[in-house]
């Protein structure tokens, strides 16, 4: 039999070890981490533009796997509708905050003339911010299918799947691009119906909490007494007695939640906990389920030793909408 042992030469000899693949997710671990936090809790500027790029790079990634499965999405119009999308959302949250700060006032200037409110809501104002933003999003949906429309026209023959190409398109805006604007809707709140809309790092933060507390509560508890297969095909390491584990876990962190967030109610907590335990093991399957349909291992390489940023956000995707709707819907 052959050595197939690599001789040793000087170039060999002298080559330096690098740093070991642990060693590389930790340090990008807590690099991500930090930047993370820290855009979070400075400020909504930071925590906007730190999620708007988050969102680009990961729709980024999505429409790569869709190429690499053989798809032909608009990549660039597709990331640019998305941030128009963030940016609009955004500008939503902040000029509700300015009525809301305006009905807190005695008196709110229209031209030369002082009108008094009386400290009241500014409903009409509200609707008009709610009614420009829908009708903000509505347009850009629209011109962006016939943008699409136009440049598979003037791609065809050359790609044979036009509408397919469409729908990949829109598909990574709505999987994607949708729920991380949706984080917004989460980090502004008022406790009182006339209180100012204001912009809360804890809810960012509890959420941080509720979705690394699933995630490790089922890592645990899978490694410890993992014997019954979740969902075999799509990700054989995860099972039923680690999804139990992440939800206990998950529901213990939403209680203690209540000391770092004592003005939200502990049925809140709990109910939020509960939507985190739940979806963000679902959205995590759904990542790896679109993997293997277009056979990638990762979504990218931005974060040596832990894939793309659809890998580690991906827990989001579906727990977003969830708590978005809950909260429009709470008040």
């Amino acid at each position: 039999m052959a050595d197939s042992t690599i001789p040793v030469t000087p170039e060999t000899a002298a080559a330096p070890a690098g740093p070991s693949n642990l060693r590389l997710r930790i340090i990008y671990g807590l690099i991500g981490a930090a930047m993370l936090l820290g855009s979070v809790w400075f400020s909504p500027w930071t925590f906007g533009l730190f999620f708007a790029a988050v969102q680009a790079v990961m729709l980024w990634e999505f429409y790569r796997m869709m190429r690499a499965g053989g798809y032909v999405p608009a990549t660039w119009i597709g990331v640019g509708a998305s941030t128009l999308l963030f940016a609009i959302i955004h500008m939503w949250q902040g000029l509700t905050q300015y009525w809301h700060a305006q009905a807190n006032n005695t008196y709110v200037q229209i031209g030369k003339t002082s009108v008094p409110v009386g400290g009241g809501a500014l409903p009409e104002q509200q609707m008009v911010v709610v009614g420009w933003a829908l009708s903000a999003i509505g347009t850009i949906l629209l011109i962006l299918f016939l943008v699409l429309v136009l440049r598979e026209i003037f791609l065809w023959p050359h790609s044979t799947t036009p509408f397919v190409n469409i729908a990949t398109t829109f598909g990574g805006i709505f999987y994607v691009g949708v729920p991380i604007a949706l984080l917004q809707v989460i980090a502004y709140t008022q406790r009182y119906s006339t209180d100012l809309l204001h912009y809360d790092y804890r809810r960012i933060f509890a959420l941080l909490f509720l979705i690394w507390a699933s995630d490790i509560g089922a890592y645990a508890a899978g490694k410890t007494f993992g014997k019954h297969k979740m969902a075999p095909k799509i990700s054989p390491g995860k099972t039923w007695e680690g999804w139990a584990g992440g939800f206990i876990l998950t529901l213990v962190v939403g209680w203690a939640l209540g000391f770092m967030l004592p003005d939200m109610p502990l049925t809140h907590r709990l109910m939020a906990a509960g939507v985190v335990a739940v979806f963000a093991p679902l959205g995590d399957l759904a990542e790896s389920m679109l993997k293997r349909s277009v056979g990638v291992k990762d979504s990218g390489s931005i974060m040596p030793g832990h894939g793309g940023l659809l890998d580690r956000f991906d827990a989001f995707l579906l727990v977003l909408p969830v708590l978005a709707l809950l909260q429009l819907l709470a008040g």
